[in-house]
């Protein structure tokens, strides 16, 4: 029986990353907090900055950073929409699926 083995990259606020495990699978998010074992991820829908997502480091895939201006103000702790998030990762779809 084989199993997958993730390698974990370092992630930090602003990465954009895809969820490995769970319900939302596949799914693209922004990461807005961290901590040793977890981050909060939001993606301007479903997860809301109001509500972020925690999940556990090792179930989530780093894919790469979004827009220098959302990054910035996420890095700075000034206030973000769940409209520029969104936004954001729609760009970042977009590119994606060029490449």
């Amino acid at each position: 029986m084989y199993r997958k083995i993730y390698i974990d990259m370092e992630t930090k606020i602003a990465d954009v990353v895809i969820s490995r495990n769970g319900r939302d699978k596949d799914k693209l998010f922004i990461i807005i907090g961290k901590d040793d074992d977890y981050s909060l991820l939001v993606d301007g829908k479903g997860r809301k900055l109001e509500k972020p997502k925690r999940k556990k480091n090792k179930h989530i895939k780093p894919e790469g950073i979004i827009d220098a201006r959302l990054a910035k103000k996420l890095i700075s702790g000034e206030k973000v929409t769940n409209n520029e998030v969104r936004r954001a990762l729609a760009e970042y779809a977009e590119k994606r699926k060029e490449i």
